[in-house]
């Protein structure tokens, strides 16, 4: 259909939409037809994806709802090089106008069935070469305008066999299943739904659009998947609901349950790398008792390999859930290193570390910075029309600079201590890395849904706060309290039940100010106290502009959105 309507070798075509066979159909359709798929967030604003439509001459753009159909009609005016919109999900309505054909997915499809002998389409797809442009991501942008990213043929391949090489026939095959709910514009989706699929011929069934509000649960227990992939976020919330489960737990049951979550810290510390592997006694029976059916009520019954990546998991989330015999490995990727670098594994596995270097995978850290250094054939090949920002990111010896500040153990397991951007330097001097601080004032105040820490050029470090909140039926943080912080400020009798009684609640600035002092007692020094905080009204959201769509906090933007609350704090 594509061929049909004159796309031309290396032109690109605009994914936008949930995950969805046509979202995998449209992205390997391209691929075949010679052309370059590139994916845009669903979250995406008008303008947004305008800059990355324009930047990437987009010729063809397919959308999942009416919703995005109108937004993108929006822009065609704007957009010269487009010659049609498919929308799936939903019919064209008759009376609706635009600049150029708009076409259901089926009408679209059916276009190919004329006109477009077999031989013109492995014409193209033989003239493909491992160097060519396979996929364009588009960085979600913590900081300035998106840049895109280039993945080969050969880094995209080369970097699922990389990944795949530790592994056994039996640990991914084509009897496994996956649940696809990472968008699918991020280099991580494309690599786990798309690419080991291809390479295994698993089964993947996707969530619903609003998997991430709460429907994600209901379809792993559908599916029971045999490997799970995700953001630290999910598995926090995984743990919140756990946890509020627990709280009602008495008695005998509870005595039991916690007798069973030391045998499963012990099951997983002794299979840390260069731990005794040994099974404690009683496994078989906290196995029995508790582990299979925790699994059991998440779905996750069958799953063989639990990961996270896209930022750092929390200690306190690691042992919540190794308590539960559930070890979720680390794994560090980057949409300029095709998505893989370095990895856990089952057998080779260090707690809060990225892992080890996958196959392929060359690696140093700056002496003076502390900088990851990545080469390898996975490296992008560079970002599209810009020249400056590739030759930055890319040295002349092939050498990425990830912008990851990290520490490397004896074994070789790499630990992300920050971002070097992100790194907050007092008027003092003193490097400080924002990410442990706020993990450690989120333990020490469990009513905490973010923090942020600030002091870049100032005098001391403080902090914004997020309290966590009740979501509405649009995913969106309201003002009324989670039932979880309620009960909470109850027990310090407070009888707040909004973000806004909560501020002006001397009982909970007490609260706060208690968990702040622990958090300073837990700080490596004096400079890594957190002297003042200051409470959002809102939560941060991605429709809020605070998160990009992978969950990343843009710091940058959140510092020009509450800029006078910062500035109070020093004043």
């Amino acid at each position: 259909a594509l061929l049909s309507q004159g796309l031309n070798r290396f032109e690109t075509v605009g994914i936008c939409g949930f995950n969805s066979s046509e979202w995998f159909f449209s992205f390997v359709g391209t691929v075949l037809a010679g052309g370059v798929p590139v994916g845009i967030y669903t979250s995406n604003s008008a303008a947004a994806s305008y800059h990355v439509c324009r930047h990437a001459e987009t010729r063809f753009i397919v959308v999942d709802s009416l919703e995005q159909l109108d937004k993108f009609a929006s822009i065609v005016p704007q957009l010269p090089m487009l010659r049609a919109i498919v929308l799936w999900n939903a019919d064209v309505p008759a009376t609706f106008e635009c600049h150029v054909p708009v076409y259901s997915f089926e009408a679209f499809v059916k276009l190919g069935d004329d006109g477009v002998e077999d031989v013109i389409v492995h014409a193209r797809i033989d003239a493909q070469r491992p160097g060519h442009c396979m996929s364009l991501i588009y960085t979600s942008g913590t900081t300035g305008n998106p840049k895109g990213v280039m993945i080969s043929h050969d880094a995209f391949m080369f970097a699922q066999a990389s990944l795949m090489d530790p592994f056994t026939r039996d640990d991914f095959c084509k009897d496994d299943r996956m649940v696809s709910f990472l968008p699918l514009s991020h280099i991580a989706g494309q690599q786990c739904d798309i690419g080991c699929q291809a390479m295994h011929g698993s089964h993947v069934y996707f969530a619903q659009p609003d998997a991430l509000r709460g429907s994600l649960g209901a379809t792993l227990k559908d599916v029971r998947p045999t490997f799970l992939l995700a953001v630290p976020r999910l598995f926090e919330k995984i743990m919140e609901k756990l946890q509020e489960v627990g709280r009602s737990t008495t008695g005998l049951k509870k005595l039991l349950v916690t007798w069973a979550k030391s045998v499963g810290t012990a099951t997983v510390q002794a299979s840390v790398y260069n731990g005794s592997g040994q099974v404690p006694w009683g496994f078989w029976l906290a196995n029995w008792l508790v582990f299979t059916r925790v699994r059991e009520a998440l779905g996750l019954d069958c799953c063989k390999f639990f990961y996270a990546g896209a930022a750092p998991l929390s200690l306190e989330c690691f042992d919540y859930f190794a308590a539960l015999n559930i070890p979720i490995y680390g794994v560090m990727g980057m949409s300029e290193t095709s998505g893989i670098g370095f990895c856990n594994f089952p057998t080779k596995f260090q707690p809060l570390s990225i892992g080890t270097k996958t196959t392929g995978t060359e690696f140093k850290v700056d002496a003076a910075t502390g900088e990851l250094l990545v080469r390898g054939r996975h490296v992008t090949m560079g970002y599209l029309k810009n020249e400056e920002e590739t030759n930055r990111a890319i040295d002349a010896d092939g050498w990425l600079h990830t912008g990851d500040c990290v520490q490397v153990d004896t074994d070789g397991f790499v630990t992300i201590t920050g971002r070097l951007k992100e790194l907050i330097i007092t008027a003092g001097g003193e490097n400080v890395p924002p990410a442990v601080l706020e993990d450690v004032l989120k333990q020490e105040l469990p009513i905490l849904s973010n923090a942020m820490a600030v002091g870049d050029k100032r005098k001391f470090i403080s902090a914004l706060l997020t309290l966590r909140v009740r979501v509405d039926a649009n995913g969106l943080p309201t003002n009324e309290l989670d039932p979880f912080v309620v009960r909470e400020f109850e027990a310090i009798g407070s009888t707040a039940k909004t973000v806004d009684q909560a501020k002006s609640c001397a009982k909970v600035a007490a609260h706060i100010d208690a968990g702040r002092m622990r958090a300073n007692a837990r700080a490596m020094s004096r400079a890594q106290y957190i002297q003042k905080v200051a409470i959002l009204d809102k939560d941060f959201s991605i429709p809020g502009g605070e998160f990009t769509p992978t969950l990343k906090l843009k710091r940058p933007v959140v510092l020009e959105k509450y800029a006078d609350v910062v500035d109070a704090m020093y004043h």
